[in-house]
């Protein structure tokens, strides 16, 4: 099985406690359906696990194929930089079909960014090094499409529904939890 080959650290987007005995990473792009669809399966994840699991979401934009999937990471991670990443995820996320810069614009209005910051940084592609990083770091772990999860630093091999994370979180155990 495929390792983490880089470990969760202080450039990462973390979600959750550094205590909790479950890390999932996730390499991701904002623009593909599959991960569209995993977002909604993650976040009842974290319901269900609560402080049981810290999510760690890493860039991974397949641009050949989403051509909007780097500038909506960039525009992640400049709101990352006012302290809205993960609002921004979530935005991104639930508006895939509308990603481009008036939606990025738009959704940072929304977050009550400062849009001037904002708008330089992507002018700037200031967050460029840091997604490249993410993304050489998943191919380095075997990463080659998305999305692409690691469970405790093991590469999860199959769905990404929530019942087959959980029970691979799980050690392979079948859960009831709703």
């Amino acid at each position: 099985m495929s390792q983490l080959r880089i470990p969760v650290g202080p450039g990462d987007h973390v979600d959750g406690p550094s205590t909790a005995p479950v890390t999932l990473v996730e390499y991701g792009d904002y623009e593909c359906p599959f991960c569209g669809e995993a977002h909604g399966e993650v976040k009842r994840l974290q319901h269900a696990l609560g402080d049981q699991m810290r999510f760690v979401y890493r860039h991974f934009p397949l641009s050949q194929v989403h051509p909007h999937a780097l500038p909506a990471a960039e525009a992640a991670e400049a709101a990352g930089a006012q302290g809205r990443f993960w609002e921004m995820h979530d935005l991104l996320f639930e508006n895939q079909n509308a990603l481009g810069p008036p939606a990025f614009l738009a959704f940072a209005e929304e977050l009550k960014l400062d849009l001037s910051r904002f708008t330089d940084d992507l002018e700037e592609h200031r967050f460029l090094p840091k997604i490249r990083r993410d993304f050489m770091g998943g191919v380095r772990s075997g990463v080659n499409g998305t999305p692409t999860f690691f469970i405790n630093g093991v590469r999860h091999v199959g769905a990404f529904t929530f019942g087959d994370l959980l029970a691979a979180i799980r050690g392979g155990r079948t859960a009831h939890i709703s």
